[in-house]
Formats: structure tokens, sequence, C-alpha cells
């Protein structure tokens, strides 16, 4: 195992600070979907449009970096991973470059999880991989990181 993987995380911490970092991307989108009536159009049943949907994923894209963007870059923690104490590093257990962490482990799967049906089931996939002995996401491998304890 690599240096970095000295201090890994729980899958418990894990699961905190990705349903913390959901739960403030819900609060932010789930207004800006209510003003729009996309929310209500949705709740009807009526898919949204490819329009729709490449637009909320850029809004989304640039509120993840405006909330997440400078602490990813300067400590390689997301508010997510600084309410439950860890931490993003590469595996010297440094933290990690910022463009790559980006494209490896958030771009990549973010636009495969579009691709209907395919998407979410490598999204499980994703998930479910950090069942593994090492406690590493698809993601993780990706981008060649860990998550640690901070």
């Amino acid at each position: 195992m690599a240096e970095a993987a000295s201090d890994l995380a729980s899958r418990w911490k894990r699961l905190g600070g990705a349903i913390i970092d959901s739960l403030i991307s819900m609060g932010i989108m789930t207004p800006i979907m209510l003003v729009t009536g996309v929310f209500e159009r949705i709740s009807k049943g009526q898919p949204m449009t490819m329009r729709e949907q490449v637009t909320f994923a850029i809004i989304g894209w640039g509120i993840f970096l405006i909330l997440n963007g400078y602490l990813l870059s300067k400590r390689g923690q997301t508010i997510g991973k600084v309410v439950v104490k860890t931490k993003i590093v590469d595996v010297k257990g440094s933290i990690p470059n910022f463009g790559k962490l980006l494209i490896y482990r958030y771009l990549i799967l973010g636009i495969v999880a579009q691709i209907p049906f395919v998407g979410g089931l490598v999204c499980l996939a994703n998930a479910l991989f950090i069942f593994g002995k090492e406690r590493r996401c698809i993601h993780d491998y990706l981008a060649g990181t860990w998550v640690v304890n901070a």
C-alpha cells in the first residue's frame, strides 16, 4: 500500500462528506430549478431538455468550483471533507494537482454519469469500489488519489 494510505478515512466518514456536499448542492440547485420551472415539469414526469441538462450541468459545475475550488486546490478538501475531517491526497501524501483532480476525479465520471443506463451503472460501481481493501472508488484510481483523515 502507498505511503498516503497509512491513515485512510473510514467509509462512514467518506459517506458523510459526500452527503454533506450533496445536501449543499441540492440546497442551491433546488431553488434555481424551482424558479426556472424545471422542478415543476420534472415532478409532472416531463424530462429536462438537452439544453436544460447542459445548462444545469454547467451551473452545477460553477457552483461546485465556487464552493470548493479554493479548498480543493489548497487543502485537498471540499466543504463536506472539512466537516468530517478528511482530505484528498496523492500517492506521496501531498495535495493533488488541481487540474488533474478536477478532470480525473470529478469531470470524467460526471460526464459518464449523464449517459442513460450506463451512467447509473458506472456510478453504482464507483460507489461500491469503496468496499475494497484500499477503500478507494473508481474516481480515486483514475486520479491516483486517496482519502485520508485530516
